[in-house]
């Protein structure tokens, strides 16, 4: 394979390039390809690679607790195999587009690997505030537990919301930019319909991400209203070419903030907290930046969908 072809199935193992940050196109996508090429000629599967992902960033996670000599080295070995799960988390969905390999269960499983990995990291800054303290506050938490456990459990809240949300924006821009089969976009609708279908652990699985995909659309009823739209003007038809192209005008600069409240920027914020020892410092930009951020994102949104909500029902996009 020449350099041409492998830098086209590269592009290919890609989801898009409107969706892509930086860090991952310089870092995570390239080291994920890598991964997805060997697994591929090896015959392993995605979902295998995202259960190996979640040990990883679970023993990652759990190496953070570490908060005192000599055992500092560990946080630095935690960091990496968090960065290493990343790697095959970027890994299984384009050793999944690569082999054509999709499936329902592993986009579900690809979400839950995530919380895993957040619920070990989670656990283990508490502890390590408990136990070590830190070089700011020195014994308070120790001495004030509560106060550490409301803000860990305020910014996981935040942190599952936050993913959630991000993840349905960038898969709505890809719905439209891709079609149905470049995007996971999901309805209630159609999820009820097929966990009827479905029984045993599919369908106990089914039910969990069913009402993830309710959340997500109870926070966004403009853009539910626009789908809706759609819906009764083209009905399973792809939109307009015209709505497509105008969407992903408006779109498009939002797409860096469904980056930023997903993995990267979180991680860097946490990892440099856990090196200057003040690992409580993580969950305040939680709270607080990542917190504002999507509140901003959110408006946009909905404001951009009860735009393109008005223009169809004045049919500017009605197919002449």
């Amino acid at each position: 394979m020449n350099f041409k072809e492998l830098k086209q199935q590269y592009n290919e193992s890609l989801k898009s390039m409107d969706t892509e940050e930086h860090i991952d196109l310089w870092f995570y996508r390239p080291l994920g390809f890598a991964w997805a090429t060997l697994f591929a000629k090896l015959g392993i599967k995605p979902n295998a690679v995202t259960i190996a992902s979640i040990f990883l960033g679970v023993a990652g996670g759990i190496l953070l607790y570490f908060g005192a000599q000599p055992y500092i080295w560990l946080n630095y070995l935690g960091i990496f195999l968090i960065i290493w799960a990343n790697t095959y988390d970027s890994a299984d969905g384009q050793l999944a587009r690569l082999t054509k390999q999709y499936s329902q269960i592993g986009r579900i499983l690809d979400g839950v690997s995530g919380d895993f990995w957040a619920f070990a990291i989670y656990f283990a800054l508490v502890f390590r505030e408990l136990h070590f303290g830190d070089a700011a506050l020195g014994d308070f938490f120790s001495h004030h537990n509560w106060i550490i456990w409301t803000l860990a459990i305020s910014a996981g809240v935040c942190h599952a919301l936050q993913c959630a949300i991000a993840d349905y924006y960038r898969q709505f821009h890809l719905y439209f930019l891709k079609g149905e089969g470049g995007s996971e976009l999901d309805s209630t609708d159609k999820l009820d319909e097929q966990i009827k279908q479905s029984s045993g652990f599919k369908r106990i699985t089914m039910f969990f991400y069913r009402n993830y995909t309710a959340n997500q659309e109870r926070l966004t009823p403009s853009m539910q209203k626009l789908r809706r739209e759609l819906k009764s003007r083209f009905g399973d038809n792809v939109a307009p070419q015209q709505f497509r192209d105008d969407f992903r005008k408006l779109s498009l600069p939002l797409m860096k903030y469904t980056n930023m409240l997903t993995f990267n920027t979180r991680t860097i914020a946490m990892f440099i907290s856990v090196i200057i020892r003040i690992p409580w410092l993580y969950f305040v930009f939680e709270l607080v930046v990542l917190n504002a951020m999507l509140v901003y994102m959110i408006w946009r949104h909905e404001t951009l969908c009860k735009k393109l909500t008005r223009d169809l029902q004045a049919g500017k996009y009605d197919i002449k």
